[in-house]
Protein backbone atom coordinates (compact mmCIF):
# COMPACT_ATOMS: atom_id res chain seq x y z
CA UNK A 1 0.00 0.00 0.00
CA UNK A 2 3.21 2.28 -0.64
CA UNK A 3 1.01 4.26 -3.30
CA UNK A 4 -1.97 6.10 -2.54
CA UNK A 5 -5.35 4.91 -4.38
CA UNK A 6 -7.40 7.55 -6.22
CA UNK A 7 -10.60 7.60 -5.60
CA UNK A 8 -12.88 10.38 -8.01
CA UNK A 9 -16.40 11.31 -6.31
CA UNK A 10 -19.00 12.45 -8.63
CA UNK A 11 -22.02 13.87 -6.24
CA UNK A 12 -24.22 16.47 -6.18
CA UNK A 13 -24.46 18.97 -2.84
CA UNK A 14 -28.34 18.35 -2.89
CA UNK A 15 -28.10 14.73 -3.19
CA UNK A 16 -29.22 13.36 0.59
CA UNK A 17 -27.34 9.62 -0.42
CA UNK A 18 -24.45 11.93 -1.33
CA UNK A 19 -24.24 12.73 2.20
CA UNK A 20 -24.82 9.53 3.80
CA UNK A 21 -22.29 7.79 1.13
CA UNK A 22 -19.43 10.61 1.94
CA UNK A 23 -19.97 8.72 5.77
CA UNK A 24 -19.94 5.37 4.63
CA UNK A 25 -17.05 5.97 2.34
CA UNK A 26 -15.00 7.60 4.86
CA UNK A 27 -15.92 4.91 7.42
CA UNK A 28 -14.51 2.45 5.01
CA UNK A 29 -11.22 4.18 4.00
CA UNK A 30 -10.46 4.22 7.54
CA UNK A 31 -10.79 0.59 8.20
CA UNK A 32 -8.84 0.26 4.59
CA UNK A 33 -6.09 1.88 6.60
CA UNK A 34 -4.20 2.89 3.58
CA UNK A 35 -3.57 5.99 1.46
CA UNK A 36 -6.51 7.33 -0.59
CA UNK A 37 -6.56 10.51 -2.57
CA UNK A 38 -10.50 11.70 -3.19
CA UNK A 39 -11.20 14.38 -5.44
CA UNK A 40 -15.23 15.44 -6.07
CA UNK A 41 -16.42 16.11 -9.42
CA UNK A 42 -20.12 17.95 -10.25
CA UNK A 43 -23.03 16.63 -10.72
CA UNK A 44 -26.63 18.56 -10.90
CA UNK A 45 -29.46 15.82 -10.12
CA UNK A 46 -31.77 18.97 -10.66
CA UNK A 47 -30.46 21.85 -13.04
CA UNK A 48 -33.04 23.32 -13.99
CA UNK A 49 -33.82 24.03 -9.78
CA UNK A 50 -34.56 27.93 -9.11
CA UNK A 51 -32.15 29.31 -6.99
CA UNK A 52 -34.92 30.23 -4.68
CA UNK A 53 -37.25 27.57 -4.40
CA UNK A 54 -41.14 28.58 -3.07
CA UNK A 55 -41.77 25.50 -0.68
CA UNK A 56 -40.70 22.74 1.03
CA UNK A 57 -38.85 19.57 0.32
CA UNK A 58 -41.42 17.43 0.49
CA UNK A 59 -43.32 19.76 -2.47
CA UNK A 60 -39.97 19.73 -4.32
CA UNK A 61 -39.95 15.81 -4.25
CA UNK A 62 -43.35 15.76 -4.72
CA UNK A 63 -43.18 17.84 -8.26
CA UNK A 64 -40.19 16.58 -9.29
CA UNK A 65 -40.87 12.59 -8.86
CA UNK A 66 -44.54 13.08 -9.70
CA UNK A 67 -45.30 11.77 -6.02
CA UNK A 68 -48.20 12.96 -3.73
CA UNK A 69 -46.91 14.76 -1.34
CA UNK A 70 -47.19 12.08 1.41
CA UNK A 71 -45.48 9.81 -0.26
CA UNK A 72 -43.06 12.53 -0.95
CA UNK A 73 -42.91 13.59 2.81
CA UNK A 74 -42.32 9.94 3.97
CA UNK A 75 -39.29 8.96 1.50
CA UNK A 76 -37.81 12.24 3.14
CA UNK A 77 -38.30 11.00 6.67
CA UNK A 78 -36.83 7.45 5.70
CA UNK A 79 -33.54 8.96 4.37
CA UNK A 80 -33.43 11.41 7.54
CA UNK A 81 -33.32 8.08 9.54
CA UNK A 82 -30.60 6.53 7.85
CA UNK A 83 -28.65 9.73 7.80
CA UNK A 84 -29.14 9.67 11.67
CA UNK A 85 -27.60 6.27 11.53
CA UNK A 86 -24.27 7.78 10.25
CA UNK A 87 -24.72 10.61 12.79
CA UNK A 88 -26.07 13.05 10.55
CA UNK A 89 -29.25 14.90 11.36
CA UNK A 90 -31.02 16.44 8.54
CA UNK A 91 -33.10 19.13 9.50
CA UNK A 92 -35.46 19.11 6.49
CA UNK A 93 -37.72 21.67 8.19
CA UNK A 94 -34.90 24.28 7.94
CA UNK A 95 -33.53 23.04 4.61
CA UNK A 96 -33.40 25.77 1.43
CA UNK A 97 -34.30 23.88 -1.76
CA UNK A 98 -31.75 25.64 -4.30
CA UNK A 99 -29.48 25.38 -7.53
CA UNK A 100 -26.24 23.78 -6.95
CA UNK A 101 -24.33 24.86 -9.95
CA UNK A 102 -22.77 28.00 -8.23
CA UNK A 103 -21.82 25.76 -5.28
CA UNK A 104 -20.41 23.42 -7.52
CA UNK A 105 -17.72 26.38 -8.82
CA UNK A 106 -17.16 27.19 -5.63
CA UNK A 107 -15.73 23.64 -5.15
CA UNK A 108 -13.71 23.70 -7.78
CA UNK A 109 -11.87 26.86 -6.42
CA UNK A 110 -11.58 25.35 -3.04
CA UNK A 111 -9.06 22.16 -5.15
CA UNK A 112 -6.94 25.03 -6.25
CA UNK A 113 -6.51 26.01 -2.90
CA UNK A 114 -6.23 22.73 -1.63
CA UNK A 115 -9.30 23.32 0.40
CA UNK A 116 -11.81 20.76 -1.46
CA UNK A 117 -13.43 18.38 0.70
CA UNK A 118 -13.55 21.05 3.64
CA UNK A 119 -15.78 23.19 1.16
CA UNK A 120 -17.52 19.87 -0.11
CA UNK A 121 -18.18 19.11 3.91
CA UNK A 122 -19.10 22.42 4.96
CA UNK A 123 -21.49 22.75 1.84
CA UNK A 124 -23.15 19.51 2.69
CA UNK A 125 -23.47 20.17 6.77
CA UNK A 126 -24.69 23.93 5.22
CA UNK A 127 -27.78 22.16 2.99
CA UNK A 128 -29.14 19.52 5.24
CA UNK A 129 -28.37 20.01 8.57
CA UNK A 130 -28.08 23.99 8.97
CA UNK A 131 -30.84 25.23 6.92
CA UNK A 132 -28.12 27.62 5.12
CA UNK A 133 -28.20 28.81 1.21
CA UNK A 134 -25.90 27.40 -0.79
CA UNK A 135 -27.73 29.02 -4.34
CA UNK A 136 -26.86 32.69 -3.83
CA UNK A 137 -23.44 34.79 -3.92
CA UNK A 138 -23.18 35.96 -0.86
CA UNK A 139 -24.02 32.96 1.32
CA UNK A 140 -21.53 30.99 -0.55
CA UNK A 141 -18.88 33.41 0.10
CA UNK A 142 -19.47 33.51 3.71
CA UNK A 143 -19.12 29.83 3.74
CA UNK A 144 -15.95 29.76 1.66
CA UNK A 145 -14.62 32.34 3.74
CA UNK A 146 -15.21 29.59 6.81
CA UNK A 147 -12.46 27.28 5.36
CA UNK A 148 -10.16 30.22 4.43
CA UNK A 149 -11.25 30.89 1.00
CA UNK A 150 -10.79 35.19 0.39
CA UNK A 151 -14.19 36.25 0.11
CA UNK A 152 -13.73 38.69 -2.26
CA UNK A 153 -12.42 35.77 -4.92
CA UNK A 154 -14.95 33.78 -4.42
CA UNK A 155 -17.60 36.57 -5.37
CA UNK A 156 -15.45 37.50 -8.29
CA UNK A 157 -15.75 33.54 -9.45
CA UNK A 158 -19.17 33.48 -9.18
CA UNK A 159 -19.70 36.91 -10.58
CA UNK A 160 -17.78 35.38 -13.89
CA UNK A 161 -18.47 31.91 -14.12
CA UNK A 162 -14.85 31.64 -14.10
CA UNK A 163 -14.94 27.92 -12.70
CA UNK A 164 -18.23 26.91 -15.26
CA UNK A 165 -16.62 25.42 -17.48
CA UNK A 166 -14.83 22.94 -14.78
CA UNK A 167 -18.32 22.36 -13.66
CA UNK A 168 -19.38 21.11 -17.16
CA UNK A 169 -16.40 19.59 -17.87
CA UNK A 170 -17.06 16.84 -14.53
CA UNK A 171 -20.57 16.38 -15.99
CA UNK A 172 -19.29 15.61 -19.69
CA UNK A 173 -16.35 13.36 -18.12
CA UNK A 174 -19.97 11.77 -15.59
CA UNK A 175 -21.81 11.09 -19.03
CA UNK A 176 -19.14 9.20 -20.87
CA UNK A 177 -18.31 7.32 -17.66
CA UNK A 178 -22.17 6.48 -18.41
CA UNK A 179 -23.22 7.55 -14.84
CA UNK A 180 -26.75 8.57 -14.48
CA UNK A 181 -27.18 8.53 -10.75
CA UNK A 182 -24.96 9.71 -7.80
CA UNK A 183 -23.26 9.32 -5.57
CA UNK A 184 -20.54 7.67 -7.94
CA UNK A 185 -17.18 6.21 -7.28
CA UNK A 186 -14.28 5.93 -9.91
CA UNK A 187 -11.26 4.25 -7.92
CA UNK A 188 -8.01 4.03 -10.21
CA UNK A 189 -9.76 5.33 -12.61
CA UNK A 190 -11.19 1.61 -13.70
CA UNK A 191 -13.77 0.12 -10.97
CA UNK A 192 -17.36 2.17 -10.25
CA UNK A 193 -18.76 2.18 -6.67
CA UNK A 194 -22.70 3.31 -7.31
CA UNK A 195 -24.90 4.55 -4.03
CA UNK A 196 -24.14 5.05 -0.66
CA UNK A 197 -22.40 1.34 0.13
CA UNK A 198 -21.72 0.50 3.69
CA UNK A 199 -18.10 0.64 4.76
CA UNK A 200 -17.45 -3.03 4.63
CA UNK A 201 -17.87 -2.68 0.67
CA UNK A 202 -15.52 0.44 0.45
CA UNK A 203 -13.26 -1.16 2.49
CA UNK A 204 -13.75 -4.44 0.59
CA UNK A 205 -13.04 -2.95 -3.11
CA UNK A 206 -10.08 -1.06 -1.86
CA UNK A 207 -8.33 -3.75 -0.88
CA UNK A 208 -9.39 -5.40 -4.02
CA UNK A 209 -7.97 -2.87 -5.91
CA UNK A 210 -4.62 -3.04 -4.61
CA UNK A 211 -4.37 -6.44 -4.65
CA UNK A 212 -5.18 -6.25 -8.42
CA UNK A 213 -2.57 -3.37 -9.20
CA UNK A 214 0.20 -6.48 -9.88
CA UNK A 215 -2.17 -8.77 -11.58
CA UNK A 216 -2.38 -9.68 -15.07
CA UNK A 217 -5.49 -8.54 -17.37
CA UNK A 218 -6.60 -12.59 -17.55
CA UNK A 219 -5.86 -12.41 -13.79
CA UNK A 220 -8.25 -9.31 -13.31
CA UNK A 221 -11.02 -10.86 -16.12
CA UNK A 222 -11.42 -14.20 -13.66
CA UNK A 223 -11.78 -12.24 -10.48
CA UNK A 224 -14.00 -9.90 -12.14
CA UNK A 225 -16.28 -12.98 -13.41
CA UNK A 226 -16.07 -14.92 -10.19
CA UNK A 227 -16.94 -11.61 -8.71
CA UNK A 228 -20.28 -11.47 -10.61
CA UNK A 229 -21.04 -15.12 -10.20
CA UNK A 230 -20.85 -14.67 -6.43
CA UNK A 231 -23.10 -12.04 -6.95
CA UNK A 232 -25.69 -13.89 -9.13
CA UNK A 233 -25.82 -16.67 -6.95
CA UNK A 234 -26.15 -14.43 -3.73
CA UNK A 235 -29.38 -13.36 -5.98
CA UNK A 236 -30.34 -16.33 -6.81
CA UNK A 237 -29.52 -16.06 -10.25
CA UNK A 238 -28.63 -19.17 -12.65
CA UNK A 239 -25.88 -18.29 -15.58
Amino acid sequence: MNDSVKVDVWSDIACPWCYIGKRKFEAGVSAFGGPVEVEYHSFELSPDTPVDFEGSEAEFLSQHKGLPVEQAQQMIDQVAGIAAQVDLHYDYDALRHTNTVKAHQVIHLAKQHGKQLEMVERLFAAYFERGEHVGQDDSLADLAAEVGIDRDEVLATLRDDSQLAAVRADQSQAQAYGINGVPFFVIDGKYGVSGAQDPAAFEQVLRQVVALRDSTPQEVAETTQRAEDDAAADAGVTR
